[in-house]
């Protein structure tokens, strides 16, 4: 990741099962979940349970912090965001626009329960550039056959969504309740059977990539 700079060292926040942590770097992982601990591959680095309201590391310890679509699990993103600049000069946050939610056609006709529960719990990316004491902001647009398991991933291959084990990889519909869920579902698979997805929604097969609300902040000296 580009964004890293030439960082030796960096801390991953909210790292889950490490399918973010980059090569090369000395990289130490904090997530507070003992499943997604048990998830982690052997050999990938050292990782400590913690939440990031409180990364038990000392001021300064690393040349950069990073969170990539976590932030909005966060109890106190504010107090999170300020550990992340305590314990790293550099900050680099990805995560979404949550006003952009229902520009997914997915959460738009399908589940708008999941872009109703991000808009209540996902900070905006005003509040998380502050929180980060002022970043640049990039939009990131998704290529069509990202292999990242998140929401916005599946953007033109509708058929994914109909997976039960793609949707339990995704957090806000993971987090639903089915009934929340399965009738969308039923109606996706309808629409795509019928050809209506496709009628509404077949431009979207001639596009490589496409902006969903994914954004980057970076903040600190490179």
């Amino acid at each position: 990741m580009s964004a890293l700079g030439d960082a030796a060292s960096v801390i991953n926040v909210g790292a889950g099962a490490g399918s973010y942590e980059p090569a090369g770097r000395a990289v130490v992982a904090v997530e507070p979940s003992e499943v997604m601990l048990a998830q982690r591959p052997v050999g990938a680095p050292p990782a400590v349970r913690a939440v990031a309201e409180a990364l038990p590391f000392p001021d300064d310890h690393f040349d950069v912090a990073m969170a990539l679509l976590t932030v909005h699990h966060w109890s106190d993103v504010r107090r999170g965001l300020a550990e992340l600049r305590r314990v790293a000069a550099r900050q680099v946050v990805f995560g979404f626009d949550p006003s952009r939610q229902l520009d997914l056609w997915f959460t738009a006709e399908y589940v708008p329960a999941s872009a109703a529960m991000d808009l209540e719990r996902a900070p905006s990316v005003d509040e998380m550039s502050e929180g980060m004491g002022g970043a640049t902001v990039a939009s990131v647009p998704i290529p069509y056959d990202c292999s990242d398991g998140f929401l916005g991933a599946y953007w033109r291959r509708p058929e994914a969504y109909l997976d039960p084990d793609v949707r339990a990889s995704i957090s806000s519909l993971a987090q639903l309740d089915p009934s929340d869920i399965e009738p969308g579902i039923e109606r996706l698979a309808g629409d795509l059977a019928s050809g209506a997805w496709h009628e509404r929604h077949g431009a979207l097969l001639e596009l490589d990539e496409l902006d969903v609300g994914y954004r980057l902040l970076v903040a600190g000296p490179g």
